[in-house]
């Protein structure tokens, strides 16, 4: 299943220690705020293909050199709905306590698949956190896949599904301003069409690439089986073995590769603050089928015997221009 067997490594002065059975090294040997060379900077993506989760202690940073060490990993994206700091829209500010409860983290996902292009990576910087409760798990989406048996690693092949930012759409409120502006940003951010099985760029290998935060059908197939089929993939992230569970202390760094890995905010800490700076770094290409794309025809459901392109008229309820 994709085991990991390397105990320690030794490179570029950096020490990675393997912390879990199919994701999470600790890394140390390198000072993340005074910035990276470029050797090293390629040691660490290297790292983090492998391992799908890089954990850093006692790395003391401000929000300057959050953003600094981002930039060297590439292009910083700006998340459309997370609360950013004014002045550094790349930088996502979580300040939880009593006065402001965490929300919508508490769920399996990857960042920003509703993307077409989703972030490759993501780096996490704990400020002031509670001696207990806010940990995040991480699971291995390449060990879920591989966990698989033939037969459904077989049915799976091909699959694309539909991404969209739905968890977000009720903080426009319902008036018509709020009402118009989700229809902006609708606009700005289409649902975006996945595989469902994707290839890992650097390692190649074959990865889940569904969530419930924003995954929303399987194209082609028939909603009632969509969602049992998503929902038997979503519950693959709740299996032990697959996962990681990560406890913060102030001043540690985590860096996930967000293109082989989902993660999962645990809010057991209410009303204790949890205050967290993060940047996201953007992805380079969209996620590439890992099997030649399926064929509508052999996706939908024979329930009804009609040809493709008469179920396309969907029988006559088509928008109507309405006369001004």
């Amino acid at each position: 299943m994709g085991k990991i067997t390397t105990d320690v490594i030794n490179t570029q002065d950096i020490k990675v220690e393997q912390i879990n059975t199919y994701l999470g090294v600790q890394v140390t040997g390198v000072n993340l705020s005074s910035g990276l060379n470029n050797a090293k900077k390629i040691e660490l993506e290297n790292k983090l293909a492998e391992f799908g989760v890089l954990v850093f202690r006692d790395q003391p940073m401000t929000g300057d050199q959050l953003l600094s060490l981002g930039k060297k990993f590439g292009k910083l994206g700006v998340h459309p709905f997370s609360p950013n700091d004014k002045k550094e829209p790349s930088l996502i500010l979580f300040k939880n306590d009593k006065n402001n409860p965490p929300w919508k983290t508490d769920v399996w996902h990857s960042d920003e698949t509703f993307r077409e292009v989703p972030p490759f990576a993501t780096i996490l910087h704990a400020l002031d956190v509670p001696k207990f409760g806010g940990d995040t798990i991480f699971t291995s989406m390449t060990a879920a896949y591989e966990g698989l048996s033939d037969k459904m690693q077989h049915f799976l092949s091909g699959l694309e599904a539909y991404h969209d930012f739905i968890v977000f759409k009720n903080v426009f409120g319902e008036t018509p301003e709020g009402r118009n502006k989700l229809q902006e940003y609708e606009r700005d951010y289409p649902p975006s069409l996945h595989p469902v099985i994707a290839n890992h760029p650097i390692t190649k290998k074959k990865l889940i690439f569904v969530n419930p935060q924003f995954t929303v059908r399987i194209k082609g197939m028939d909603d009632t089986e969509s969602q049992q089929l998503l929902n038997q993939l979503y519950d693959l992230t709740k299996i032990p073995e697959y996962q990681y569970r990560h406890h913060w202390t102030n001043n540690t760094l985590v860096i996930w590769d967000n293109r082989s890995t989902q993660h999962y905010a645990v809010h057991d800490y209410f009303p204790k603050k949890r205050y967290m700076q993060r940047v996201t770094i953007s992805g380079h290409e969209a996620p590439q089928n890992a099997f030649t794309r399926a064929d509508v025809e052999h996706v939908r459901n024979r329930k009804i015997r009609t040809p493709s392109e008469l179920l396309a008229l969907h029988g006559g309820h088509m928008p109507k221009k309405v006369k001004s």
